[in-house]
């Protein structure tokens, strides 16, 4: 008895604990957003740091350079979608009245046609047509602020550009830990940059296709709809199909139902092309999460860091597996948000001391 006790008592210290640190990550995420934007960068560029550093670069020069080139492309894209989202920010109440009044209009036809009058009001009630809308102007908006703290930003990736070199000497000092101890961490973290940079490559390809298409079709503001392609595609399955929807409605409102349609079947041939075909042959792995997990760690870290919480989902959950997989108590919690592959891994890796068990029992 007293044993269970104290097993219920440590679970619901365990989630008490969970629930303050989250609510502490939340309130502390105006601190946090700037960091873990440094370390994504930090990740993408590590590689480039560390060849460079092979090739006799000092380390401090390496940084710098790597530094001065994101500052450039981040001034770039400031200068050229900033007054974009200004414009699209302030025309956005008249899109959505219009959209509005489209969406009405559909709904009466179809409730004369088919006798349901009431239904299909009921139905518009319940229907907030320029949700999409808004949702793209926050998250370009919530980057927009991001980047206000640039100079945060840059000054924590140096460092961590400059520890990442000498950061796995001094663990192994600090705890005495061997070389090989580390290679867990060490190959996840190769793996995330991987995949990191795989996906920007992909990402900035399917931004450039998602800019050239609308601009082709007439669409308003597609440097916006490149920019969110880009930044949506981070998030593997739904943020393609997210990113698709606020063009397509401002196509339907602006030049009508055939170039909607055609802005629609141009973004499915992207993302068929780009995230089917191109970015699975470059990865050669997945992210390692299951695909309800990577649903729910969207919602997740978006209610705890807003936007830009939504695009470090994958990147952070994956950490948080990483940190799972670590203590033998959570291993079965990694286990099970994770991939049908890792769990497949999990089986053949326990068969064969079960295996060895039934022959211990039968010689007994």
């Amino acid at each position: 008895m007293n044993d269970a006790y104290q097993n219920k008592g440590s679970a619901v210290i365990s989630f008490a604990a969970v629930v303050v640190i989250v609510i502490g990550l939340q309130m502390a995420k105006d601190l946090l957003v700037p960091f873990l934007v440094a370390a994504f960068l930090a990740l993408i560029t590590v590689r480039p740091m560390l060849w460079m550093q092979k090739n006799r670069v000092p380390s401090i020069l390496a940084a710098l350079i790597i530094v001065s080139v994101i500052m450039l492309i981040l001034a770039v894209v400031a200068s050229i979608v900033g007054a974009s989202i200004a414009e699209f920010t302030a025309a956005l109440p008249s899109y959505q009245a219009r959209l509005d009044v489209i969406v009405q209009g559909a709904l009466d036809f179809f409730g004369r046609a088919f006798n349901g009058e009431e239904a299909f009001e009921s139905l518009g009630d319940m229907i907030d047509p320029g949700w999409a809308m808004g949702l793209a102007a926050t998250i370009l908006n919530s980057l927009k602020d991001v980047l206000t703290n640039v100079f945060l930003i840059i000054f924590t990736m140096i460092f961590i550009l400059l520890e990442a070199s000498t950061v796995e000497t001094k663990v192994a000092a600090a705890f005495g830990r061997s070389t090989q101890s580390l290679k867990r961490p060490r190959v996840f973290l190769a793996n995330l940059g991987n995949y990191l940079g795989i996906k920007t490559v992909v990402s900035i390809a399917t931004g450039l296709a998602a800019g050239l298409l609308t601009w082709s079709l007439g669409v308003d503001f597609p440097l916006l709809w490149a920019m969110l392609a880009f930044l949506l595609n981070y998030i593997p399955t739904i943020g393609s199909m997210i990113a698709a929807v606020p063009a397509v409605l401002i196509a339907l409102v602006q030049l009508g139902p055939g170039e909607a349609s055609a802005t629609a079947v141009g973004f499915v041939a992207i993302n068929m092309v780009f995230g089917n075909i191109i970015e699975p042959r470059l990865m050669g792995y997945g992210v390692g999460l299951s695909p309800l997990v990577v649903f729910i760690g969207l919602m997740f870290w978006g209610w705890v860091f807003g936007p830009v919480g939504m695009l470090l989902s994958v990147p952070l959950t994956m950490t948080l597996k990483l940190a799972l997989e670590s203590d033998k108590r959570t291993r079965w919690i990694a286990i099970l948000i994770g991939s049908e592959r890792d769990a497949q891994h999990a089986l053949t890796r326990r068969r064969p001391s079960r295996l060895d068990n039934d022959e211990e029992e039968q010689t007994a």
